[in-house]
């Protein structure tokens, strides 16, 4: 059975350690990058494409609300999946290039956007068709539900862009 060797200074304990208060700068070091770069260029397609594939599954499943499934069905899924992959990959593109006010915002704007979308699919609006609702209550409870999602959204990835960031946007961590 192989073992690492023995390291100078022992294994790491709770509390203060003197080899980072003996440190002559600020600048809290990164961790090391696992991947190489070809495996993360990998992932910036592969990430939203799979993504969009389960948004445009969930929504072809929703919109057909347990029936049969038809080539409308099938096309709604593939539009609905290639529009989510191209924003999803657009905002992880361009996101680190915004402020961080601007980019939570495309952020909370798309998760908003994109389940008021899946909401206003689902079989559960369309059982309230019968309860004398008109389309338009239909309508209003998608977008209120979208609006709160993205509200929601807005406030968890503004506190972390806010707390990861400086004023003038450069990343501290």
């Amino acid at each position: 059975m192989a073992q690492a060797a023995p390291a100078p200074g022992g294994m790491s304990r709770p509390g203060r350690t003197p080899e980072m208060e003996r440190r002559s700068t600020d600048v809290v070091a990164r961790p090391p990058d696992v991947f190489d770069a070809r495996t993360h260029s990998l992932a910036r397609v592969a990430v939203p494409v799979a993504l969009g594939l389960v948004y445009g599954y969930w929504v072809a499943a929703n919109n057909r609300a347990g029936g049969p499934v038809t080539g409308w069905n099938l096309l709604l899924g593939f539009v609905s999946a290639l529009v989510f992959a191209v924003v999803c990959a657009a905002l992880l593109r361009l996101g680190p290039r915004m402020p961080r006010e601007v980019h939570a915002l495309s952020w909370s704007a798309f998760a908003g956007c994109s389940y008021g979308f899946l909401y206003s699919q689902s079989g559960s609006i369309m059982a309230t068709q019968g309860s004398g609702q008109g389309p338009h209550d239909d309508v209003v409870r998608s977008v209120l539900m979208g609006l709160l999602w993205a509200a929601i959204t807005f406030i968890v990835v503004f506190y972390r862009y806010y707390i990861r960031e400086d004023a003038y946007g450069r990343r501290i961590r």
